[in-house]
């Protein structure tokens, strides 16, 4: 038996075992929604002069705890969660009121940036009174980026695209089982137009309590960062272990549990990346995160503790390991995030023993203006010396919707011990429809 499926196997004797357990209930039942007017009258239990200054002080910061997010499995699923937020009963969509469809935009509140937010959710949401699909959303979604760079006496301009998705989440009649298709148009490297044009494609099954099981073309849960959808990521470009061994999706079986102590990801995928080959070789991918503070409701702040495996072939083994630690209390936040490959299959496939981490802080001046800096390091290859390279980044985000529109300012040094080094301005737009 080949070592990353004694492997696998391990991680699903130990880790498939909490559902026979209580680790607390699950953040992802399915439950119609409260409407405005019932969450206007929980959070009502006092007249206003009866309000403390502690009081008031208290409720100004509510924001705080409501857009905190503990884990991916928050970011990457939070659509289907969503999609019975609106409380509009309709047939067809565009049954509103006249008002134009600026000035519905205008007025929506879209303030959490810890998950993704769309501008036209209700406009694009649909509901079915025949067939099996009970309710679909339709999106789209776009970032494009300035950037200027600085190395050495030259100077260069470009404009790229962080991403170019439109896509469909729906849920059946059942309730229990949705779907999710979602289209890339963003050209890529090293691949064909048509192979990269499918990303998400696949169907997830809730019946059992506090899991996910997803069969079909999904996100890879390589490494924290790698793993987590592009719509919420704090800078514009991902950390360099991310890009390298993750943001990949693979074809397979996925299994997601989530409880308030412990959240996750245990998949049996092919080893193939945008659908070059039919099956080149199997693959497992696992992460696990523990949540000591599951159960505080954020009083001492969130603290993740997780870490996982890919490993697989094709064409060669390949083996990634990773750690990560996070903490976020009220406005701060910091984390650390470590991987090591063995070779590795991410964008593109590697022999190379790579190695890496990053480092974040992060801290909300305001609810919609977030600074952060991050240090990052990266050995492209162990057994070649001096041959790291080094970012130093720092960045402000002004989220005017929510993540559904969103302003972008990076800066990136980098610090090259085998090139000379360069600077990097990028300024992005992101907009979520």
């Amino acid at each position: 038996m080949n070592r990353f499926f004694r492997i696998a196997l391990i991680y699903l004797l130990i880790f498939f075992a909490p559902p026979v357990f209580a680790f607390g209930k699950s953040k992802h039942e399915k439950v119609k929604p409260q409407t405005q007017q019932e969450v206007i009258h929980l959070d009502v239990t006092k007249t206003e002069g009866e309000n403390t200054s502690a009081e008031k002080i208290k409720k100004s910061d509510d924001w705080i705890q409501k857009d905190t997010v503990r884990d991916n499995v928050d970011t990457e699923f939070s659509m289907f969660d969503h999609l019975f937020d609106t409380d509009k009963d309709f047939d067809h969509p565009f049954k509103f009121e006249e008002e134009s469809l600026f000035g519905r935009i205008y007025k929506k509140k879209l303030e959490r940036t810890s998950i993704p937010s769309f501008l036209l959710q209700d406009e694009l949401t649909f509901k079915y009174k025949k067939g099996p699909v009970d309710r679909v959303q339709f999106y789209g979604a776009y970032q494009g980026n300035f950037g200027f760079d600085f190395e050495g006496a030259d100077y260069d301009t470009d404009y790229g695209f962080g991403f170019m998705e439109a896509g469909v989440v729906g849920d059946f009649k059942d309730k229990n089982t949705d779907f999710k298709l979602q289209f890339n148009f963003k050209p890529g490297e090293n691949r064909t137009y048509l192979q990269g044009l499918v990303t998400d494609a696949y169907i997830m099954n809730t019946r059992i309590p506090h899991h996910k099981i997803i069969v079909g073309n999904s996100r890879n849960q390589v490494g924290f960062e790698g793993g987590m959808g592009s719509y919420v990521l704090p800078f514009a470009m991902r950390s360099q272990i991310s890009r390298t061994f993750g943001n990949t999706r693979a074809l397979g079986l996925r299994v997601v549990g989530d409880y308030d102590l412990v959240d996750y990801s245990l998949a049996l995928n092919s080893s193939d990346r945008f659908f070059k080959s039919f099956f080149p070789g199997a693959e497992f991918t696992g992460w696990v995160n523990f949540k000591p503070l599951g159960k505080t409701d954020g009083k001492y702040g969130i603290l993740v503790l997780g870490g996982g495996l890919n490993a697989g072939h094709n064409d060669t083994d390949y083996t990634v390991g990773g750690a990560y630690a996070s903490y976020r209390y009220k406005k701060f936040m910091a984390n650390f995030e470590y991987a090591i490959a063995d070779g590795y299959n991410g964008t593109y496939r590697s022999t190379d023993k790579a190695e890496g981490f990053y480092t974040t802080i992060a801290y909300r001046i305001t609810q919609k203006l977030h600074i952060l800096a991050r240090y990052d390091q990266f050995d492209p290859n162990r057994d070649i010396a001096d041959n790291k390279s080094r970012e130093y980044s720092v960045g402000l985000n002004y989220f005017i919707k929510g993540q559904a529109l969103r302003l972008i300012l990076n800066y990136v040094f980098c610090d090259n011990e085998n090139s000379e080094d360069s600077h990097r301005i990028i300024l992005g737009t992101q907009i979520l429809l």
